[in-house]
């Protein structure tokens, strides 16, 4: 039986981050379209009643909102103009009215959402791109982190910190605005459509005809064009509309992020922009991925969430300004808890995977958007994970191999931290192993969100800190931290 008066090795930082309520963005209203219950919009009846109010109700009513409202907000006055034009197509052409009633249209068209309402967890954290202003012999970190709002949907948003020569972590206090990002088309990977069609039973001679005249990447214009030609063919190709159809389907899986170069990265918030996660981004997973020519990109493997299916998306930047959004797919991808090795093994990408839903497995691609075949490296076998296992984060090159975070769920479903070591060469194989718990939910941690769960999206090692950043009961956030050489003593070879 496990003896659970560990954490012998871990010491908790005083560190706490807890979800603020009064971070909010603000989003188009529709009334009647809303997330639970909503169906035909009533927009045009909310058009009519608002230009029948007097002149001066309007002037008034507007200058409250903007005093009410303008001091959470960048720009609380060019959101409301925004969201005038999105409705405008309410508005009789030959109408003309005030700028103030344009104005008080578009707010009553909009509405706050607080990003953080219900929970933050999940932290994943990285070595910060930009290392000025790091302390002597420490460095800054740049931290990932899920917030949960209302209607349990999850967001990406950041912080940032330090680490000091002697392992102390700070984290810095987030600006007080919150924003997100502008969305484009993103840039197309061939590679991944023939894989989701091959899924669907589907990568026939009519998706050939299209791919085959794309390069290895394209866009949505060159899709477009090509889909046109398809469609042109209906009389010789009878599939030609449920293939191009399903082309655009694949093509809404990936889009473009843009955030203002004057914005601070505390204030950025990946919001979920596509049906397939609609419901949200969960759980990201960042590493700092080095490539053989030295060439350093962010990628975070994230789970989307569209209310009732899952499915593995792949955010990469080089500056946390502009994310790039594409969808992983393949046997072993298909379930949550993907996690990119930081940097090429025996020549292809390698991750960890959670195929099966309860093992840890090792797969290997030459191809990010693309995951075959996993090789299970580690299965339940103790009290403290009978229930299924996982990893916390992508894993760490150490002098010993590559060190992996993981979780693991056993009775009361517990959530505990685990640890493995895998071989530098061939990962598949297991050196090393944690025999008993890294971190379990102490007395003071059991009660949240989510009861009983410590959990990480991952960790960074800095001399001999590792540094664990740390879900509470899916409510908030904590930062431990381990000596590395401690705990690679204390791993029994496998």
């Amino acid at each position: 039986m496990t003896d659970y008066s560990h954490d012998r090795l871990t010491s908790r930082q005083p560190v706490r981050l807890h979800a603020d309520p009064s971070r909010v963005i603000t989003r188009l209203f529709v009334a009647g379209q809303e997330v639970v219950g909503g169906s035909e919009s009533r927009a045009s009846g909310v058009v009519g009643r608002l230009l029948a109010l007097d002149e001066e109700d309007v002037k008034s009513r507007l200058e409250e909102l903007i005093s009410r409202f303008g001091h959470r907000h960048h720009d609380i006055v060019a959101t409301f103009r925004h969201h005038a034009e999105r409705i405008g197509n309410r508005l009789d052409p030959d109408d003309e009215i005030s700028d103030e009633r344009l104005l008080l249209l578009g707010a009553t068209f909009t509405h706050e959402y607080a990003i953080e309402a219900a929970s933050l967890c999940n932290p994943s954290m990285v070595v910060h791109p930009d290392q000025d202003g790091a302390p002597a012999g420490g460095l800054r970190f740049l931290m990932s982190v899920r917030g949960i709002g209302e209607g349990h949907r999850s967001s990406i948003g950041f912080r940032s910190g330090t680490i000091t020569a002697d392992g102390v972590v700070t984290v810095d206090l987030p600006q007080p605005f919150a924003a997100v990002g502008s969305v484009s088309s993103g840039v197309f990977d061939r590679e991944v459509f023939h894989a989701r069609l091959l899924a669907r039973g589907q990568d026939g001679e009519s998706a050939a005809y299209v791919l085959d005249h794309l390069g290895e990447t394209f866009s949505a214009e060159e899709l477009e064009a090509r889909l046109t030609v398809l469609e042109s063919q209906l009389d010789t190709r009878r599939d030609a509309r449920s293939i191009a159809n399903q082309l655009r389907d694949i093509a809404s899986l990936s889009y473009t992020t843009t955030f203002s170069e004057g914005s601070h990265l505390s204030e950025r918030v990946l919001w979920p922009a596509m049906e397939a996660e609609s419901h949200g981004m969960e759980d990201a997973r960042f590493v700092r991925f080095v490539d053989d020519d030295g060439q350093a990109t962010y990628y975070a493997t994230y789970t989307a969430f569209d209310g009732r299916e899952i499915s593995q998306q792949l955010l990469h930047t080089t500056d946390f300004t502009t994310f790039a959004v594409s969808p992983m797919v393949g046997p072993a991808a298909a379930n949550k808890g993907l996690a990119l090795f930081p940097r090429h093994v025996a020549g292809r990408f390698a991750a960890m995977s959670r195929h099966d839903r309860e093992t840890n497995a090792v797969a290997f691609s030459d191809f990010l958007g693309h995951w075959d075949e996993a090789a299970t490296c580690q299965t339940p076998e103790t009290d403290w994970e009978l229930i299924q296992l996982g990893n916390c984060g992508s894993p760490i090159e150490t002098d010993a191999g590559w060190l992996v975070l993981t979780h693991a769920v056993g009775p009361m479903r517990t959530y505990s931290m685990g640890a493995l070591l895998l071989d530098i060469d061939d990962p598949t194989t297991v050196v090393a192993q944690l025999d008993e718990p890294l971190l379990t939910p102490t007395p003071d941690e059991q009660d949240g969100y989510v009861p009983n769960v410590v959990y990480s999206c991952g960790g960074l090692l800095h001399g001999d800190t590792l540094v664990i950043p740390y879900g509470i009961a899916d409510g908030a956030i904590g930062i431990a931290t381990v000596r590395w050489s401690e705990l690679r003593d204390a791993m029994s070879p496998r």
